[in-house]
């Protein structure tokens, strides 16, 4: 892990996760070296002082990003935009609920982000699933070289992270070469529908999971009955979970296992293990519609796969970094030895040879994100070579 604050877990995690989207290393110097003092104070102090500084890279590329446009150098200027929007989404997610200018940071970040995609010309759609009167907003990446419909690879988020994230650190790439299409989504409690559509998160992930797949059997470019789901961190509860519930969903993956996130919580107001994000009680009760901290231990207590997983009749892969400072590695195995009706289960231990030891690899997620593209290319029919 990359340890540029070396008393700041969550900054180094955000630092680490925006290389995974693609930051260059002399841009996080100038981000990052003003930091060192304000990653000692606390929560309010530094998240300010974070978006300072980051905020300012951004706008500094979006500036040049505008110049190259002038000039007509469109995918120069799309890549540019595209490591700003990661940049404006790095200093977001530190900010506390509510915190000034927050709101205003993410549309910034999402006109950013698709400007980015826009002028790159990349295979990258923004799509809008109907659910509850509102919508739930993806990113859908089709399969390369697939005549007819293609299998897909439904993605969903974790506490914090966003659609955006996911696609930035690869996997939807990876899939498309592949053979397999993609769908990210803000599923409730996370990017758009939390912040824009005031949807908050439900321990029943198969009510907005099986919107989604109904959503899906209306496209004919995806084939129905190669629809898969992959879920990275928390996703690591709400992807097995629907799974088990939506018999629709031809496998599963899971990228960090999750499977007694109530255990977790209770853990944490212990003060063991590492916090993912600032503000910490704050976030999850907003993430959770929870009015205290005491409400949200309530329903938490829903959040685990205990009783569960017997239902799963489709092949499914587990896979936990060895070294996670988050989640123990001993839910892997539970989440494992509870596939019992699984008929091609198998457990994925990252370790240092491979890389990608920590929380859902996000110190180092290539070899990681390999080794599942090919697993999911397998399980749904795709390709593991050109």
């Amino acid at each position: 892990m990359f340890r540029y604050f070396p008393t700041n877990y969550v900054w180094n995690l955000s630092v680490d996760l925006a290389i995974e989207m693609g930051a260059r290393m002399g841009e996080i110097e100038q981000m990052c070296a003003p930091l060192q003092e304000a990653a000692r104070q606390p929560d309010a102090d530094g998240t300010r002082a974070f978006r300072e500084t980051w905020a300012q890279m951004a706008d500094k590329l979006c500036g040049l990003a505008e110049e190259d446009q002038a000039a007509g150098r469109l995918l120069s200027a799309g890549e540019k935009y595209s490591r700003a929007a990661t940049y404006y989404l790095t200093c977001e997610r530190l900010q506390a609920h509510g915190a000034p200018g927050r709101e205003a940071l993410y549309q910034r970040f999402l006109q950013t982000f698709a400007q980015g995609i826009a002028l790159a010309s990349e295979n990258c759609e923004r799509v809008e699933i109907p659910y509850e009167g509102k919508h739930l907003s993806g990113l859908y990446v089709r399969a390369e070289g697939v005549q007819g419909p293609a299998p897909l690879l439904v993605q969903v988020n974790g506490l914090d992270s966003t659609k955006e994230m996911k696609y930035r650190v690869g996997l939807p790439a990876w899939l498309a070469r592949r053979g397999v299409s993609s769908l990210i989504i803000d599923q409730p409690g996370t990017g758009e529908a939390l912040r824009l559509q005031g949807l908050t998160a439900r321990y029943d992930s198969e009510h907005w999971a099986s919107r989604v797949v109904d959503w899906l059997e209306t496209r004919d470019d995806v084939d129905p009955e190669r629809i898969g789901m992959e879920g990275v961190s928390l996703g690591g509860y709400y992807c097995p979970r629907a799974v088990a519930f939506e018999p629709r969903f031809a496998c599963g993956v899971v990228w960090g296992a999750n499977h007694d996130w109530r255990d977790v919580q209770k853990r944490r107001l212990e003060k063991e293990g590492d916090f993912p994000v600032p503000h910490y009680w704050a976030h999850v009760c907003w993430v959770w519609g929870a009015r205290n901290v005491d409400e949200f231990m309530t329903i938490a207590e829903n959040v685990h796969l205990d009783g569960v997983l017997d239902r799963i009749k489709v092949p499914f892969l587990v896979t936990h970094g060895e070294k996670d400072s988050q989640i123990p590695l001993k839910w892997a195995h539970r989440t494992y030895e509870q596939l019992v009706n699984s008929p091609r289960r198998e457990l994925k231990i990252f370790t240092d040879r491979e890389g990608g030891v920590q929380h859902s690899s996000f110190d180092n997620s290539i070899n990681a994100g390999h080794f599942i593209a090919d697993w999911v290319a397998e399980a749904l029919g795709g390709r593991t070579k050109a």
